[in-house]
C-alpha cells in the first residue's frame, strides 16, 4: 500500500511539472547587452537627444513617443509591429517594452524581439522593466504620456 502511494505522488508531480513546461515562457532571446535601463531612456527623453523609436508591445502605451502596438502575443499585433518596422531602417535604434509583469511571465516581448530579429534589425534594445512599468518606470517620476 505505501508502494502505490509512493508511486501516485511520483506520477502526479510527473504530470504537475510536465504541465508546467507547457505554460513556461520560451527562454530569453535577448542579451544583457541588448537591456536599456529606465533611467537611461527616461534621460534620453527628457533631453529630446537621442530619442530612439519606441514600441510599447504591451497593454497600454506610458512612455512619452511609444508607438502602441498592443500586447505582442496576439499575431494582429505581431503583424502591426511588423508593418511598422517595414517602415525604418534596419539600423533604426528601436526600444520595445511591455511593463505588464516581470519577463519571465511576460507572453509580449519574446514574440516581439523575434519579428526584430526576423526583420534583420541590429540596433533594438528591451526595456529593463524588471518588476512592472509602475514600479519601474511611473513610480520613479519618469516622463510619462
Amino acid at each position: 500500500m505505501k508502494i502505490i502511494t509512493i508511486l501516485r505522488t511520483v506520477i502526479v508531480f510527473c504530470i504537475i511539472m510536465q504541465s508546467h513546461s507547457l505554460f513556461a515562457q520560451n527562454p530569453i532571446n535577448w542579451t544583457a547587452d541588448q537591456l536599456m535601463q529606465p533611467g537611461a531612456l527616461a534621460k534620453n527623453i527628457q533631453d529630446g537627444k537621442n530619442i530612439p523609436t519606441i514600441f510599447c508591445v504591451g497593454p497600454g502605451a506610458t512612455i512619452p513617443g511609444s508607438i502602441n502596438i498592443g500586447p505582442a502575443q496576439l499575431s494582429d499585433n505581431i503583424a502591426k509591429l511588423k508593418k511598422a518596422l517595414d517602415s525604418l531602417p534596419k539600423n533604426t535604434a528601436i526600444v520595445i517594452y511591455c511593463g505588464c509583469c516581470p519577463f519571465e511571465h511576460c507572453p509580449n516581448v519574446r514574440p516581439a524581439i523575434e519579428a526584430l530579429k526576423q526583420g534583420g534589425f541590429t540596433n533594438y534594445k528591451l526595456l529593463n522593466l524588471e518588476h512592472n512599468i509602475k514600479a519601474d518606470w511611473l513610480d520613479k517620476g519618469y516622463p510619462k504620456i
